[in-house]
């Protein structure tokens, strides 16, 4: 059995901890970690708004909603924006019914609409995934 009286200095052989430092590493990565999460909850946030507005648009497409209403109209500018071009109301969609009637418009922008609000949420689910901690 070692004394103490054989190591005056009580050195143990190991290097000093510096506390310091953790406690610094560890606020770091609590920081990093409240980041990444805030930022997850934002881009999911940002997905889910984006589909309620495709939603909404293609909505006020099936009811035909007074187009000249300043509601309506925002909604429906903002939609054709958000269907990310391939998921148009129009001509261009992925899915498109022809004819002349409203039925045809109004089945364009259900299922055109309803496939890119699809789409923003399951890119925004899986991009919370990857950037949440």
């Amino acid at each position: 059995m070692a004394s103490k009286a054989s190591n005056p200095q009580g050195d143990t052989g190991e290097e000093p901890v510096d506390h310091d430092r953790a406690d610094r590493t560890a606020a770091a990565r609590a920081a990093a970690t409240t980041v990444r999460t805030r930022l997850a909850q934002l881009i999911w946030l940002v997905c889910v708004l984006a589909a309620l507005v495709l939603a909404a648009g293609a909505l006020f497409v099936a009811l035909k909603a007074n187009p000249d209403n300043a509601l309506v109209k925002l909604v429906l500018d903002t939609a054709d924006r958000l269907d990310l071009g391939v998921f148009s109301r129009g001509a261009d969609g992925v899915f498109h019914w022809t004819g002349h009637s409203d039925a045809a418009a109004t089945k364009n922008a259900i299922v055109n609409w309803g496939l890119a609000a699809l789409v923003w949420l399951v890119a925004g689910k899986i991009l919370e995934r990857i950037i949440r901690p």
